[in-house]
């Protein structure tokens, strides 16, 4: 048995090492200068679980990349970009690496 409870944890260990970082990305009322995006990279940057950030004032979006195997729930971004005097809209989760989000970014608006 307790060999099996040792395999269990070598999996869990394996299992939580092997998570990829999440991408959340935020639809943000109210970004409307380069004061703002610092503000809110100030404020995100100081989550532990914060990887990376981009503000696109154009697009009103902030998306996060997070540390593999950390997460930043949706309740505690609402409230700390509400707290900053911003809206969010809209929050949207993917395995999509952030890189592809600043790829996006940089297209052209259809």
């Amino acid at each position: 048995m307790k060999k099996i409870m040792q395999g269990l944890g070598i999996g869990v260990l394996l299992a939580a090492a092997n998570v990829q970082a999440a991408t959340i990305e935020m639809d943000v009322n109210g970004l409307v200068c380069a004061f703002c995006a610092q503000g809110i990279e100030k404020k995100l940057r100081a989550f532990e679980a914060t990887d990376d950030l981009v503000v696109s004032l154009e697009r009103r979006l902030v998306a996060v990349s997070t540390r593999p195997g950390q997460d930043i729930g949706d309740d505690v971004l609402r409230t700390a970009l509400t707290d900053a005097g911003y809206t969010v809209k809209a929050i949207r989760r993917s395995d999509e690496p952030l890189s592809a989000v600043r790829d996006r970014l940089k297209e052209p608006e259809k």
